[in-house]
Order: C-alpha cells, then structure tokens, then sequence
C-alpha cells in the first residue's frame, strides 16, 4: 500500500482544497437565481436612528388620528391606553425605576425610528405591511402625539424625523461590563443530563391575550405577573392541587442590611428571583428558600458572589452584575432571605 511520509501529505491536500475551492466559487451551483433590485428593496426596510432608510414622505398628527382610530384604536384604545390584553402605546412616565414598569413608545423607546419602523413592518396586527409610507408616518405623529411628544399641528417627514428626541433616550447605554469571571469544573461537577432550567420571565412578553378566554392583561399592566399567578393557582385547585402563595415579611421586620438591599435586589435580581427564571427561588417562596438557608449565610453570600451550578439550574457571579460590590451582594441576599423566611 502506497503512503506518503509523515506530514508531506499536508501541503498536497491544501491544494487539492484550494484548487476544488476556486473551481467552486467559479462555478454556478444551478440553484434557483439571482434576486433583482426590486426584490432585494423589497426586503431592504429597515430604518436607522439617523433616519438611514426611510422613505420619502409626511404625515400630520390630524392624519394620523383618523387613520389610527380606523387601524388601531380597537387593539391600542383610543388614547393608547390599550383594550383589554393589547398593548399600552402611551402613559407610564416616571415608572421605569418600579418593580413592574409600564413600558410605552413615551416611557421607554430610545428613539422614534423603532416606531415607523415597527409600524410599517409589523402593524396593523391583522395585515402587516399594509400602511402605505404617508400613513406609516401620520400614524407614527399621532403615536408620538399621544405621550406629548409633539403638538398637534406637527407633521411628521423623512427629513425631521431623526432629529426627534424621545423622553428615554438618555436611558439607554453600551453595556460594556466584562465577561463573567464564572471558573469552569474541573471536578465533582453537576451532571448536565440532571440540570433543568426552570421558569421564563413571566409578563414581559404575554401570550395570553392571544388565547380565547384568557384574561391576561397587557404587557405594560402593572397586575399582570400576580394576575397570572393567581389564575395559575386557580387551575392546579381545579385539578386538585394546592399551591400556597408567596408569603412575603412585612419591611418592618427586615435588618437595616436587608432594606438596604431592596434597590440592588429590584435593579438586578428581580428579573429571575421574581419569576422563578434558571430555577432561581422566587422571593416570599419558603419552601423555596428553606433547603438554601439551611446551608448557612456564608454560603448563600459565596454562591451569589462567585456563582453556582445546581441541580436546578445556573447562578452567575453576581447574577451577571459584576459592576456590583460585594456589599451591594451582601445586602441583597439579606433582604431575599429576610422576606422568604
């Protein structure tokens, strides 16, 4: 049998591969054909903060409020309220530092290019694409109407459109935190096969409007995520299965440590410790909570600061927040622990 010597074959498969790869790229592969330009803009809708991409055209804020009581007001309400599960467009100022925020194109969007161009992607509900590029923008002044962005009289264009400063435009930042220091197992380690993650964050993307009968509110309702609880508990009674609700202690039995953790704990730790998200034990859920305090502070602090892999899921260093110190970990560990007992 013929064999080359040790490593002369190397040079001579590179260009077997080089010479098979230039004759490739050279080569049509006879599959389907080359889109035109029209098909290519067809696609090509996306619009930039700057304004890069949008259409010509203009729309008043008195345009858009016929043409949104016409498309939108029976999902969004009249004045951006929302009916029923739909979503809230307008309101909640000055609620983004609560515990459920009500997140609207006046509170939250950083900038009014996300509202054309979800418009015209995406709206109406029933028939996206549908809103020719005027309407797009008479539609998008009257949104912008609603939260008191713009007077009455505006009209919306091409060309004015970027230079719009949304409320929450200061409140968006790079994120530029460093990696997770989380050390890999060398040892002893979890078996990945036993590992479950457990829980989504429950309200922030809803579907339960989408259900016939369903009474989810909106993902903007402050209600929601105890509204959907209760419910839940509902359905295990019917089945014969009690569920005890979160019990949570009164601050005035909480050290001066734990009320200092309550900011940290709602900046950083809600999102997962609030909903059960990565098996993380709910706040108030004693039962939850018990099997973890019975290891001692001193492990709970160590877990929460260097991270942990449990049977239930995953805790990262400092829940992901390294900016944070480990007095600020500290306190909102006593402040979980303090209302879960």
């Amino acid at each position: 049998m013929f064999r080359l010597p040790d490593h002369s074959w190397r040079p001579l498969i590179a260009g077997l591969l080089l010479t098979t790869g230039v004759q490739a790229l050279a080569e049509p592969l006879g599959i389907g054909r080359a889109a035109s330009a029209d098909e290519i803009a067809g696609w090509d809708i996306d619009v930039r903060p700057d304004g890069l991409g949008l259409p010509p055209g203009e729309g008043s804020v008195m345009d858009g409020e016929m043409l949104y009581e016409s498309r939108c007001a029976s999902c969004h309400g009249t004045f951006g309220e929302g009916v029923g599960r739909w979503p809230v467009l307008s309101g909640g100022f000055d609620t983004l530092t609560h515990e459920r925020p009500t997140k609207t194109v006046g509170s939250y969007w950083p900038y009014a290019s996300t509202l054309w161009d979800y418009i015209h992607r995406a709206m109406p509900f029933t028939a996206p694409r549908s809103l020719s590029a005027d309407e797009t923008y008479a539609i998008s002044a009257y949104v912008l109407y609603l939260n008191d962005i713009v007077d009455d009289e505006f009209v919306l264009t091409q060309d004015n459109l970027a230079s719009i400063e949304m409320p929450n435009q200061d409140g968006f930042f790079l994120d530029d935190r460093p990696d997770s220091p989380n050390k890999r197992c060398m040892k002893d380690c979890a078996n990945p096969e036993q590992l479950e993650m457990v829980g989504t964050i429950g309200g922030i993307t809803p579907v339960g409007h989408f259900k016939q009968g369903a009474d989810a509110p909106a993902a903007s309702h402050e209600a929601q995520k105890a509204l959907e609880e209760q419910k839940e508990r509902e359905r295990l009674h019917s089945l014969g299965i009690e569920v005890e609700a979160p019990h949570e202690r009164a601050d005035s039995e909480l050290s001066a440590s734990a009320l200092a953790g309550r900011e940290v704990y709602e900046a950083a730790c809600v999102a997962c410790h609030g909903s059960g998200l990565a098996g993380a034990p709910k706040l108030g859920d004693q039962a939850d909570w018990s099997p973890r305090l019975a290891k001692g502070m001193d492990t709970l602090l160590k877990h929460a600061i260097e991270g942990f892999t449990g049977t239930k899921g995953v805790m990262p260093p400092k829940g992901g927040r390294v900016d944070l110190s480990d007095e600020q970990i500290m306190h909102a560990v006593a402040f979980m622990t303090g209302k879960s007992r």
